[in-house]
């Protein structure tokens, strides 16, 4: 059965330069355009997977992602690691969403695809790390959501995905249509092909604004954002030091003791 396999990515500040990055002093944001960015790496792996399952199954491959006009460069390189198409959230709307407010423009986008198989997501962003997104997304859609998958597989109209977690590995099943977040475990990406570079063009590129997507202002970017960033510091840090005098027996006992004052112990 043929699949339409839907990844969102995010482009992200390069980690190798955020020594490079300034927080916004009056609205306490990331001044991302100090720093290039770049394909999310665990969104590379959520690539990789839908081309894979295409290359099996048949179908298409859908990108979708929220970022500035300038991310054509991230969008291109997906386009050139196989994915047939892509939608381009752009719009002054949608600056200073939270995850929130960014799952809503993305499962807005989803909708409008469509019939959709599967939504493939990294399981977290570089720069954020809330492993929010995905999960959020599949709640908007109604779907289920298969967190931090190393293999998937697709039989019919199941799917069965081994998902990693604290306490070792849990294999799920589910219908489709289906959410799956990734892990880097997940399989290596693909270097985009000098045949995938020639077919990145700008044609295959949709641009979509809040308004195509029928959300309001209040619903996205920095007024649809339940979470906000009220003051970021460095809290002190210094140790106080006392030495235990006595034979080890005597030492070991006060120790004790001063734990469970603490309520350490």
């Amino acid at each position: 059965m043929p699949l339409h396999i839907v990844v969102c990515m995010k482009p992200v500040p390069d980690p190798r330069k955020w020594g490079r990055l300034k927080l916004d002093p009056h609205t306490m944001l990331l001044q991302r355009d100090q720093v290039p960015a770049i394909v999310n790496p665990l969104d590379r792996n959520a690539i990789e997977q839908a081309v894979v399952l295409r290359e099996k199954h048949g179908g298409s491959v859908t990108l979708v992602t929220m970022a500035p006009p300038e991310a054509d460069d991230q969008v291109g390189e997906a386009l050139a690691m196989g994915c047939d198409r892509a939608c381009l959230l752009a719009d002054r709307a949608f600056a200073g969403a939270d995850t929130l407010a960014t799952s809503r423009a993305l499962a807005a986008a989803i909708r409008k695809l469509g019939a959709v198989d599967l939504v493939f997501c990294g399981a977290y962003s570089a720069d954020g790390s809330t492993a929010q997104v995905g999960p959020q997304i599949a709640e908007l859609l109604g779907v289920p959501d298969l967190p931090q998958a190393v293999a998937v597989e697709v039989r019919g109209t199941i799917v069965r995905a081994r998902c990693r977690g604290d306490a070792g590995d849990t294999v799920f099943e589910a219908d489709l249509p289906v959410l799956v977040t990734f892990s880097r475990d997940a399989n290596t990406p693909r270097l985009p092909s000098m045949r995938g570079i020639m077919r990145a063009t700008d044609d295959r590129i949709q641009r979509w604004t809040a308004g195509d997507l029928g959300l309001g202002d209040d619903l996205v970017g920095l007024k649809g954002s339940p979470t906000q960033m009220l003051n970021v510091f460095t809290p002190p840090s210094g140790r106080k030091g006392e030495v235990l005098q006595g034979t080890p027996n005597e030492v070991a006992s006060r120790l004790l003791e001063r734990l469970a004052k603490e309520r350490v112990i």
